[in-house]
């Protein structure tokens, strides 16, 4: 296995000086396995035996290189880097070294643009280089400070039929706002605010895009009023009409467009007929 591991920051010693730059490696015992640090990142009166903590990628021209310089990302971190520019193989983002990082196509989660800010981690290619990939789950921290109730704001990376919105708290804790919490459509990118419903025994938080139910009843009683406004005081279907309908048009599953038809039946503002409610 290498000494020398692509993407991290390692502490190497300086085993020989030339022209262009030092060479360094684990120790002088391991100078077969070697990198450069060009002159320029060469802390002035370094000397050999020297060590220096450097970051390994890999130049324009595929070859290993240190740099002194710390990157925005590092392997088994999540950061959020700025689309540099597109080109035909996928987006390059800036993160604060000379050359941009590839991310692929196959490893974007919706589309990129340049200028976009995208939640990334890093990866070792096939041809053994680095990019980044929008496939963050397994870098994301699981010992965040919320507790149940509390309010959380947080970025989608991923959607899911099967399982709902993937979210990243505060960019970096590990969350999940189920399917049958969704009903609005969120996409990759997207900035959520968010009531954490529970704490998993892993520490990955379960989100709800949705109020306690007695704040929520409200809310959706104001929704379904702003709806008949719309269609100018009356609704061309029921809370008896197909679940299907009702999340469509609402957003809201039967049940809760239910409970907030029966609060606004209370307050007596509305009527509702056999295929139709109307505002009173």
């Amino acid at each position: 296995m290498s000494s020398l591991r692509l993407g991290e920051i390692q502490t190497l010693e300086i085993v020989k000086k030339v022209e262009f730059g030092v060479y360094l490696a684990s120790s002088k015992e391991t100078q077969e396995e070697r990198v450069l640090l060009p002159a320029k990142q060469v802390p002035e009166g370094a000397k050999e035996g020297d060590v220096i903590e450097v970051f390994l990628y890999k130049d324009s021209k595929d070859r290993l290189i240190a740099t002194t310089k710390r990157p925005k990302l590092i392997m088994g971190e999540v950061a959020l880097l700025t689309v540099a520019q597109m080109g035909k193989i996928g987006a390059f983002l800036d993160w604060g070294l000379e050359k941009d990082l590839l991310l692929p196509f196959k490893q974007q989660r919706g589309r990129v643009r340049e200028g976009d800010q995208v939640l990334v981690s890093l990866y070792v290619d096939k041809s053994e280089r680095l990019c980044a990939t929008m496939n963050v789950y397994e870098n994301l921290l699981s010992d965040s400070p919320y507790h149940k109730e509390d309010r959380v704001s947080g970025r989608v990376y991923e959607v899911s039929e099967r399982f709902g919105a993937f979210v990243a708290v505060d960019d970096k804790y590990s969350a999940l706002i189920p399917r049958k919490e969704l009903f609005e459509e969120v996409e990759p990118g997207q900035i959520v605010n968010a009531r954490v419903v529970a704490v998993l025994e892993d520490g990955r938080l379960t989100l709800s895009i949705r109020e306690k139910a007695y704040l929520q009843i409200r809310k959706d009683a104001e929704k379904i009023l702003e709806l008949l406004d719309g269609y100018e005081g009356s609704l061309p279907f029921t809370d008896k009409s197909a679940p299907e309908v009702i999340t469509h048009e609402t957003g809201m599953s039967k049940n809760e467009f239910k409970r907030a038809v029966g609060h606004l039946l209370k307050e007596k503002k509305i009527q509702i007929g056999e295929k139709s409610i109307r505002r009173l």
